[in-house]
This record gives structure tokens, sequence and C-alpha cells, in this order.
């Protein structure tokens, strides 16, 4: 037998997957590693999961496997599907494109890596042949960062804070598809208990040019804002391992505290953060804005 569907929940419906095919810490018969093809849409919605022997890792049998899933009764192919594993862009990718669906190296699979950690201990540490000293097959490897295209540098920022309820509100914006950006679903990334009062914290963006500048950014996959203390300046990590010198700012213990402050702030709301270009500190409305998580990638 190729393979076994362990479960899938209906037919596919979203116009966006978040897919992972990587061996997991179980072993078979012969003490080789299982591998699993894992997909869900942003809500968790639509699930899918799906066991392969390890010497049937190749794109064909992917492409077959997502084949199998967009000939079910109703099921609506994607028009993208985002992936964090680099290791697996090339099977995954070839996968993907042979079926005409876009592949997004990106680690804006907050929904997907959150169920990847409930499974660990709901289903992997069931599993007969389940070991613990098994290595994940991802490795992130992140260089220090680059200096930013001139397209995506604004003119100034700031560090600033809101409510998570008045962040929904500007949210709602991107979702009506008024403004440039992204957002996702809080509940299937493990953050459903946030009260709306909670204060999320973010960077804010300030150009004359905010409506392109926007425009660009949102070409980007936005994962992560770090404030790096070390290097006294704003880091933005985008697509899988791409990092990128944001902005700067004096090295001096005022600024320095400020940042780390930030970064405590994320911290305590589990790392959501948000990103904001706008034209000025007194605009009412922003042309982007971008809900992030922070967050330890899957230990499997």
């Amino acid at each position: 037998m190729l393979a076994i569907v362990q479960r899938a929940t209906t037919a596919p419906q979203s116009k966006t997957w978040e897919l992972d095919f990587s061996s997991r810490p179980i072993l078979d018969a012969r003490g080789k590693k299982r591998w699993e093809l894992i997909i869900c849409d942003p809500a968790r919605s639509w699930t899918y999961t799906r066991y392969f022997p390890n010497n049937k890792i190749n794109s064909t049998q992917l492409r077959l496997a997502l084949a199998e899933i967009l000939e079910q009764p109703g099921a609506v192919k994607p028009e993208r599907c985002r992936f964090f594993r680099g290791q697996m862009q090339t099977i995954i990718s070839r996968a993907l494109t042979e079926l005409e669906i876009k592949p997004v190296p990106s680690r804006r699979c907050f929904a997907l890596m959150g169920w990847l950690e409930d499974r660990v201990e709901r289903v992997y540490k069931q599993e007969e042949g389940y070991s613990a000293t098994a290595t994940s097959l991802f490795l992130l490897d992140l260089g220090p960062p680059q200096e930013l295209p001139d397209q995506l540098r604004g003119e100034a920022w700031a560090f600033v804070q809101l409510p998570l309820g008045v962040l929904r509100e500007e949210l709602a914006a991107v979702q009506r598809g008024q403004a440039f950006g992204a957002t996702f679903p809080l509940d299937s990334a493990g953050l459903a208990e946030l009260p709306d009062e909670a204060l999320i914290p973010g960077v804010a963006v300030y150009s004359q040019r905010a409506v392109p500048l926007a425009a660009w950014t949102a070409g980007y996959e936005l994962a992560n804002l770090v404030a790096d203390a070390d290097r006294a300046c704003l880091v933005l990590e985008t697509g899988v391992n791409q990092r990128w010198r944001y902005g700067s700012y004096r090295r001096t213990p005022e600024n320095t505290a400020e940042a780390r402050a930030w970064q405590d702030a994320k911290a305590a709301v589990r790392g959501l953060h948000f990103l904001v270009v706008q034209k000025d500190e007194e605009a009412e409305e922003c042309a982007g804005l971008w809900l992030l998580q922070n967050r330890e990638l899957p230990s499997v």
C-alpha cells in the first residue's frame, strides 16, 4: 500500500492551503522514519493527513496525493499553498506547479505550525514506533540581516501598541480589501484566549508614499519583526529564511531598553504583533496592516 489516509475533514474550500511533507518521529517495522503529508486551511476548518513510507518521497507521489484530494466531490482547488520547510522546496514546488497551484515558501503557516505541535502529544507520541530521539528534518538557517530593498524603505518608524479589540477592527479593512496586508485566525494559531483588552505590540512605518510602500510590502511573505538590541536595529523576517535590516536606532541605554521591552511585550502575548504602514502619525487610515506571530518552529 502506498500510504494510509488517516483523517480528512469534508472537502477543501479555501483559496489558501498550508502544507507540510516531512518525516515524523515514528519508526516503521524496518526502523525507518515514516513520512506524513499534512494540510490545512488558515482557519483549520479543513484538515488532511496521510502517512507515506520513506521510499515513496518524491514530487510524483505528492502530486498524485494532492490530485486525489482535489478529485473529492465539492473540492475547490486553492490558488496558493504555503510551506515552511526550505529543504522540501523542490519536491513541494514541483508537485504544486504541475497542478497549477502557486507554491509559496513562507513561515506564515501559523495554523499548520500550531496543529503540528498539537499532534506531537495527541498523535505521534501515541503511535506504535514513536521515537523521542528521532531528529527533525528541518533546520532553519537564519544568517545576518541583509540591506532592505529601497522600495520597502519608509521615512520613519516607531514602536506602538494597540488593544487587540481595536486591532481586530483595523484588520477588518484588510479583510474587505480596503488596505494591503494580511491577517490570520487567532484561534487556529492557539491564541483564542487573548482578551480584547490585551495590548498588542507593533511597529508603525511612516511614509508620504504609504500606498506604494504598502503595495511593495505586500509582495513579501511577512513572518516576524525582531528588535535586535545587539545590532541596534529592527529586523524584518520574510519567506522562510529571509532577514532584512528594516530600521535602526541610536545605541543608547534608553533605546536599548525600549527595544527589549518591546520584545518582552511580544512574548507576553505569545508572539503576536503587527506592522502598520501609514502616511504619518496623524493618519486616520492605514495603507497596509500585517498581523504577525513570533513563534518557535515545530519540533517535528
